[in-house]
């Protein structure tokens, strides 16, 4: 399985700031949660390529 293999699975996605100055993504269901904890800089990363794949999608329309 890959990132272009589909799934039938629903789940939920949150984001934001810890207490303890960390980024969360939180990502849950009903049979599963997932926190990933990540430094800021680490999070910036991370939107940046989250752009990066949301333009790379946008050419393949």
């Amino acid at each position: 399985m890959g990132i272009n293999t589909e799934r039938e699975i629903e789940a939920n996605l949150q984001i934001g700031p810890t207490d303890q100055g960390m980024v969360r993504l939180f990502v849950y269901s009903d049979k599963l949660e997932i926190p990933m904890d990540f430094e800021p800089d680490e999070a910036r990363e991370i939107a940046e390529e989250m752009l990066a794949a949301a333009k790379a999608a946008e050419q393949t329309k």
